[in-house]
């Protein structure tokens, strides 16, 4: 089987209309080391608005980049 890529780390998309989060997408933490990048923004269609609005990067890593500690 392929060895899965750590490179790439989840992230969720927030609304800035409204506080509604339904897209999630994957950046390339490599390509994207200087701060000066800034978040990733994107325009995409907001449900709960009705019409087209600006997403923005979520600073949360949504939990699902980490390995959660086992229970002894």
């Amino acid at each position: 089987m392929a060895k899965k890529n750590t490179k790439r780390k989840l992230i969720g998309l927030v609304s800035n209309l409204s506080n509604h989060r339904t897209y999630y997408t994957t950046v390339n933490t490599q390509n994207r080391t200087t701060k000066g990048q800034g978040k990733l923004t994107l325009k995409k269609y907001d449900p709960i608005a009705r019409q087209h609005a600006t997403y923005t990067e979520t600073k949360k890593n949504l939990g699902r980049n980490e390995v959660k500690a086992r229970k002894s």
